[in-house]
């Protein structure tokens, strides 16, 4: 083949690499579209819009007494009637009827002590005081034989019918007589009072309740030594505690600075830890004139004007000393939210819900006003989490992480 023919059938390189570049620009231009495509949609979409930081809040219930709220304080409930029960004598215990949580009234016998000697006394002080009424019947009669004779002589004295000497014989026996009655009536008085001794000392053995209330503690059982001192070994004081639930009453330290805004009789809202979802009417019944050196606060005690069976000695409470008397409405919780994640535009009344990690623009119903608090009619629901004081751009749907504090 002639060296010109092969000459032609070459490619020039140059050219090859020219024709490459020129197939693979329409390629790169459409990717670069489309990545520019794909970035404008997550941007618009608002992926990659970078989340605004907000603060929230959580919509809960709200009672109208926080509004008109002097002063909060902290206490526990005390039974104002509180007593340890023990026996006046020593002995031991064979009998106890209660047990912690019975309620008892007053003067009910609780328990009892062993009393088979003291019994033994009593019977014996009855059997002396019936022997010695016995007596006295039979002197009153051996008197009164003694007059009827005495009366008798007397007359026939007076007629010369019988002798002087007979006559004194007859009188002296009468009033030896009248004297024995009286000897015998104060025997029987004695015997009485005997009795009365013997009776009380084995009332001793009865421990009876002082007052009406509950059964808190049960001190002792059945076969312990109970005494009223308590100092022998293994030896108990006290068999039962009790409180009169009629008495509880909330004791709360004040700051002596601020004890100046209470006075007795202002009204009180009380909430216990054990009750939370409750709120009792309160009025100030004492503020004790004592200072306590070491918090410096002084003790109030506030009375309940609602009494619940659930309420129990100990219990923590909390109490606001209020500037005015609550009416039954406002003893009711209403759901609020704070003023500052409320939105007035025209229309209506907005909040900005979260749900996930976006927010939601919420038409609101709203309510009363209570200082810093709005109820909320409709709209939100206790849980709900809502934005507050929104951030300007802030929109329905903008992407949004809550701010550390």
């Amino acid at each position: 083949m002639p060296e010109e023919d092969i000459a032609k059938l070459k490619i020039e390189k140059s050219e090859m690499i020219v024709k490459a570049r020129r197939s693979r620009k329409p390629l790169v231009i459409a990717l670069i579209a489309l990545l520019l495509l794909i970035a404008g949609g997550l941007y618009f979409g608002g992926i990659l819009v970078p989340a605004i930081s907000v603060d929230v809040t959580t919509i809960s219930p709200f009672y109208p007494s926080q509004s008109v709220s002097l002063l909060n304080a902290s206490g526990y409930i005390v039974a104002q009637r509180k007593a340890a029960v023990a026996s006046k004598v020593t002995g031991r215990l064979v009998a106890l009827m209660v047990e912690e949580g019975s309620k008892i009234k007053q003067g009910q016998i609780i328990a009892r002590m062993e009393n088979i000697d003291v019994s033994a006394v009593r019977d014996q002080a009855a059997a002396n005081r019936n022997t010695s009424r016995a007596n006295l019947e039979q002197a009153k009669a051996d008197r009164d034989n003694a007059q009827r004779e005495y009366e008798r002589y007397k007359r026939l004295v007076a007629n010369g019918y019988v002798s002087r000497s007979a006559y004194e014989t007859v009188e002296t026996r009468y009033q030896r007589a009248v004297e024995g009655v009286k000897a015998l009536e104060a025997a029987v008085q004695a015997g009485d009072a005997a009795l009365k001794t013997a009776e009380a000392s084995l009332d001793y053995t009865l421990i009876r309740a002082p007052f009406d209330g509950v059964v808190l503690t049960k001190n002792a059982d059945v076969g312990d030594i109970v005494t009223p001192i308590g100092a022998a070994a293994n030896a108990k004081a006290a068999v039962v505690t009790i409180a009169d639930m009629n008495s509880l009453q909330v004791e709360a330290d004040v700051s002596e600075t601020s004890i100046t805004t209470i006075r007795v009789g202002q009204p009180c809202d009380i909430q216990l830890d054990a009750l939370p979802n409750m709120r009792f009417r309160g009025e100030v019944h004492a503020v004790v004139p004592t200072v306590d050196r070491s918090k410096a606060t002084v003790l109030v005690k506030v009375r309940f004007l609602d009494k619940d069976p659930r309420m129990l000695p100990d219990m923590s409470a909390k109490v606001s000393f209020l500037s005015r008397r609550l009416s039954p409405e406002e003893m009711k919780p209403r759901l609020a939210a704070s003023r500052s994640a409320l939105i007035d535009r025209k229309g209506g009344t907005f909040a900005y819900l979260l749900e996930g990690n976006r927010v939601r623009q919420t038409p609101v119903r709203i309510g009363a006003t209570f200082g810093d608090m709005v109820e909320i009619v409709s709209g939100l629901k206790e849980g709900d989490r809502v934005v507050v004081t929104p951030p300007k751009g802030l929109k329905d749907g903008s992407r949004i992480k809550i701010a550390e504090r």
